[in-house]
């Protein structure tokens, strides 16, 4: 019968928190690298269209959401664009 206490093996299922922690760190940094490269995304509400139209195409009215841009500040932008204003007044 062989001893396994001298060996230095590691179970699989040890590294599995490991390779989703490395996973989900390089899904933050492609989510902040496409923030930092393109601040804005479509809206989610009017498809990026900026109107809803009425069933003979012209438009109805435009999109409150997005002020009729199709466009809105993506989710990282705001929070990096809140963390950077409350470092900049905490230091006044």
């Amino acid at each position: 019968m062989t001893s396994l206490a001298a060996t230095a093996t590691t179970h699989p299922a040890t590294l599995v928190p490991l390779l989703f922690a490395a996973l989900a760190v390089l899904w933050l940094l492609g989510y902040a690298a496409a923030c930092a490269a393109d601040p804005f995304a479509r809206c989610l509400r009017c498809k990026g269209h900026g109107k809803k139209l009425k069933p003979n195409g012209r438009v109805k009215r435009w999109c409150r959401h997005c002020d009729g841009t199709g466009l809105r500040l993506r989710l990282g932008r705001r929070l990096y664009n809140y963390l950077r204003r409350l470092h900049r007044d905490g230091a006044r």
